[in-house]
């Protein structure tokens, strides 16, 4: 939809959120020339999670959606913790969801000859001055949200002193922690973001882009909004703990006398069963409760892609949930519904048994194979079908087994008639038990004139199992994830615990399975449909002669009901 036709209906303008409607107003005055500028602006000192995921769509879907243009900025102010690992791991997901920011790659790094210029005009103008005081110090003096907090001793030094101490801090004169560079905005505002923040501080640590030219860094917030304006972005569109910073912002705008963005704030993604930290993440991979960041059970974006989930599916997610004001937390069964809908049109279908049980057709031909035909996907026509081989001795599910079953139990049991998906019907007759009592082989008749699964008589079978051949299966390492924590909110905890006592000790169970032969060349990232099992991708690690699938949902939808 381009801009002209945007409002067109009554219907149309409902549909829009509330980002949309101040946008939509903006171009109808002309703010802005009407042009819309977006960004997205991450820090580089971690993997993105299914949140970015949220502001990446949101913020290269508004640019595109208005014929505008939309920036890849890193905010790269803190060395420590920044790398150029983060930085290729930021562009790799972002291009994966679908996003392209052509040659608008910024970096706050970029102007930071133009935020120093910044900070000595505040010096110049008597709006910023250098503090001796350490952190904690600073801290201890900034008082409460109800209290005034304290001026610092060195807040009224001279313009000439404040600047002379400010060069000395760039030329490496002091070290780490002995010197910052603090707004001069008043100690007694109930806005604590407002009481003399820090703009710069000294570290003596090299840059990813920058090496060792700089040793004073500016502060998040004193960086961020001047960035914007440098780069003329109309809409900065940020999460909602943001809203109590832009009084800072605006502070800076006015007194340096620049572009000023508007800044819109919506709520953050909440997930439950999930963390949405990057620090929180960062100490599940250090701390080696994960395998990693692309962890199939991170809700990281790599994590998600290892895991099987399809761009497609996380665009579908953002739109579901849309752009809210107010906090909320969104069932990650919704994130789950969205990924079944979109492998169920696409994943091809093959049989796959994760908990192998042995069953020998007593009447089968001993040294025969039969090629059965099987369809690889019925939801898309042009997927065709393929063939599946058939022999004496199977495997099946042990859950599609029950020696003693309950009423209206419609699987394998003994006397019992079950169809085999595009075979036979088979009946068992006999169960194999090991000395202490384990089911370890059933044994069946099959009737040969039910082939491909139909009836030769108009009996009814009401029960349908997969199965694979022994003769011709390949063996593969399944792993079957589950959700991270055990608990809706991970902070649930008894006191003394932390969100790290709620981990599911079960998130991960590594399984030998049995899969038909057609997966032989199954190649790394590709997505299948184990039938009636779930949906499943070959791990990124996975070769030819050792074959890994990561299950990335199970069949089971509670969402389909709800959304319908």
């Amino acid at each position: 939809m381009n801009v002209t036709d945007s409002g067109n209906s009554k219907e149309q303008k409902a549909s829009l959120n509330f980002i949309e409607n101040i946008i939509e107003e903006d171009i109808k005055n002309k703010k802005n020339g009407g042009n819309v500028h977006t960004r997205f602006p991450p820090e580089p000192n971690g993997y993105l999670h299914i949140g970015h995921a949220k502001s990446i769509c949101l913020n290269f879907g508004l640019a595109k959606k208005y014929n505008g243009l939309c920036n890849l900025r890193f905010d790269d102010t803190n060395p420590t913790k920044e790398s150029v690992e983060y930085v290729d791991s930021i562009k790799e997901d972002v291009r994966w969801l679908g996003f392209d920011w052509d040659d608008r790659e910024f970096y706050a790094s970029d102007y930071f000859e133009t935020l120093y210029d910044y900070a000595v005009k505040l010096i110049k103008k008597g709006k910023a001055y250098v503090c001796e005081m350490n952190a904690e110090d600073i801290s201890a003096n900034r008082g409460t949200p109800q209290k005034p907090g304290k001026e610092s001793p060195f807040r009224n030094r001279s313009v000439e002193e404040n600047l002379d101490l400010f060069q000395r801090m760039k030329k490496g004169e002091f070290k780490d922690g002995e010197r910052t560079l603090r707004a001069k905005t008043g100690m007694d505002s109930p806005n604590m973001h407002m009481r003399d923040p820090v703009l710069y501080r000294i570290l003596h640590s090299e840059h990813h882009r920058t090496g060792n030219k700089w040793c004073i860094y500016p502060m998040y917030d004193f960086a961020h909004g001047q960035c914007d304006s440098i780069e003329n972005i109309t809409h900065s569109i940020c999460t909602l703990e943001f809203e109590v910073h832009r009084p800072l912002y605006d502070w800076f705008i006015k007194e340096l006398e620049i572009f000023a963005p508007q800044q819109i704030e919506f709520a953050r993604l909440n997930m439950n069963y999930t963390v949405m930290s990057k620090r929180r993440l960062l100490e599940l991979v250090e701390e080696g409760y994960v395998n990693g960041w692309d962890d199939p059970r991170m809700p990281t974006i790599c994590g998600l892609r290892r895991r099987g989930y399809t761009p497609e599916s996380i665009r579908n997610f953002a739109d579901i949930i849309g752009v809210a004001k107010r906090e909320n937390v969104i069932d990650v069964a919704l994130l789950e519904h969205c990924v079944r809908e979109d492998l169920n049109k696409k994943a091809m279908r093959v049989m796959g048994v994760v908990n192998p049980l042995k069953v020998v057709i007593t009447n089968y031909p001993d040294n025969q194979t039969e090629e059965l035909d099987a369809i690889n996907n019925p939801e898309d026509e042009k997927a065709g079908t393929r063939k599946v081989p058939f022999s004496k001795i199977i495997y099946i599910e042990k859950e599609d087994f029950m020696e003693i079953p309950p009423k209206k139990y419609f699987r394998l049991s003994p006397g019992q008639e079950v169809r085999l998906r595009y075979a036979y019907f088979i009946k068992c007759t006999d169960v194999i038990k090991s000395p202490d009592g384990e089911i370890i082989e059933i044994h069946c008749t099959y009737d040969p004139a039910s082939r491909g699964g139909n009836s030769p008589d108009g009996r009814k079978v009401q029960g349908t199992i997969h199965w694979v051949s022994t003769a011709n299966c390949i063996e593969a390492e399944v792993r079957l994830y589950d959700r991270l924590f055990t608990k809706e909110n991970p902070d649930d905890v008894e006191e003394g615990k932390d969100y790290k006592s709620n981990l599911n000790p079960a998130s991960l169970k590594t399984v030998k399975a049995f899969v038909e032969p057609s997966l032989k060349n199954a190649k790394p990232m590709e997505k299948y449909q184990f039938e009636r099992t779930g949906y499943f991708c070959v791990d990124k690690n996975s070769k030819k002669d050792n074959l890994i699938f990561n299950r990335t949902v199970t069949l089971r939808d509670t969402w389909a009901k709800t959304l319908k």
